[in-house]
C-alpha cells in the first residue's frame, strides 16, 4: 500500500523548494517566454524552471512514479502512483508582483486524488492534507466555515483568458451575484479551494480551469477540510469546479445550475 503521509511530506519538501526557487526568480525579475490561449495567459521562464525542479526532485525520489505538468510534463509510471503539478499557480499575479499565487501539487493513487499541496511563498502560507489525515495550514488544523444562507456567502471565481468564455461567465456571474452576499476574484484556483477549506470563502465556482493541475490537490486540501466539491462540465463546455462546505454544498450546487453554469447532463468528478 502507498503510504500517503510519506508523499504529503515529500510533496511539501518539494513544494518548498520550488517556492524558494520562484521567488528568487521574482526578485530577479520576470521574464515572459510563452503566451498561450491570449496574450494575457502567460507562462514564464520561472513557471518551466519550477515545473523542472519538481520533475526532477520526483524523479529522484520515486522514479517509478507518474506525472503531469501544466507546462508539459508528462510521464507514464508504474506504481500507480502520479503527481499533478502546477509550478506556479496565479502566474499573471506573480508577473504583476502581486503575491496571490502558489505552487500547487496534487497526487492521485490508481487514479483516485488522494494528496495536495498548495504552497503560497509570497503569502507565507502552506496549506496541505492527505486522504483520511486532515487537512492543515503551517500547522493548523483546517476546517470550513460553518453554513451560511446562500444571500450571507461569499463566493470565489474566476475568469478565462478567452474573451468568447467571458461572455459567458458574465451572463452566469450575473445570475449569481443577487443571490448570494459577494464574490471575489484572487486568481489561483488551488488557493481559492484552499480559502474554502480554511473557512475563508463560504464557496467556489469557475468555468475555465486549465487542467487538472489548477484542482487536484486543492480538492483534496478541501476535502480534508469537510468541504464538498465537483468538477463538472460547464455550459461553455469547458471545466467548472464547484465546491462549498459539505452542509451547504446541495443549496450552493443548486444555485449554480440554475444560474447557468452547468452543462445540461453533465458528467461529474465528486471527491
Amino acid at each position: 500500500m502507498t503510504d500517503l503521509e510519506e508523499l504529503r511530506i515529500l510533496a511539501t519538501a518539494i513544494a518548498r523548494e520550488a517556492g524558494e526557487l520562484i521567488l528568487a526568480k521574482r526578485a530577479a525579475g520576470v521574464r515572459i517566454a510563452e503566451t498561450k490561449s491570449s496574450a494575457t495567459d502567460i507562462v514564464t521562464e520561472a513557471d518551466r524552471a519550477s515545473e523542472a525542479l519538481i520533475q526532477d526532485r520526483v524523479l529522484a525520489a520515486r522514479p517509478d512514479d507518474g506525472l503531469l505538468g501544466e507546462e508539459g510534463a508528462s510521464r507514464e509510471g508504474a506504481s500507480g502512483v502520479r503527481w499533478i503539478i502546477d509550478p506556479i499557480d496565479g502566474t499573471v499575479n506573480y508577473a504583476h508582483g502581486l503575491p496571490h499565487y502558489a505552487v500547487a501539487i496534487g497526487i492521485e493513487v490508481d487514479g483516485v486524488p488522494a494528496v495536495g499541496v498548495v504552497h503560497a511563498p509570497a503569502l507565507g502560507l502552506e496549506y496541505s492534507a492527505a486522504l483520511g489525515g486532515g487537512a492543515w495550514c503551517n500547522g493548523r488544523p483546517l476546517r470550513v466555515a460553518d453554513p451560511v444562507p446562500l444571500g450571507s456567502a461569499l463566493v470565489g471565481t474566476g475568469f478565462s483568458y478567452e474573451r468568447a468564455l467571458r461572455v459567458s461567465q458574465t451572463t452566469t456571474l450575473t445570475a449569481l451575484l443577487p443571490r448570494i452576499a459577494d464574490i471575489r476574484r484572487n486568481g489561483s484556483c488551488a488557493l481559492d479551494l484552499c480559502a474554502v477549506a480554511d473557512g475563508l470563502l463560504d464557496g467556489y465556482v469557475e468555468e475555465g480551469i486549465g487542467g487538472p493541475w489548477d484542482y487536484v490537490g486543492g480538492r483534496v486540501i478541501a476535502h480534508e477540510a469537510g468541504a464538498d466539491s465537483e468538477v463538472l462540465t460547464g455550459v461553455a463546455g469547458r471545466i467548472l469546479v464547484v465546491a462549498a462546505p459539505a452542509g451547504s454544498y446541495p443549496g450552493f450546487r443548486a444555485a449554480v445550475e440554475e444560474c447557468g453554469f452547468v452543462e445540461s447532463g453533465a458528467s461529474k468528478e465528486r471527491l
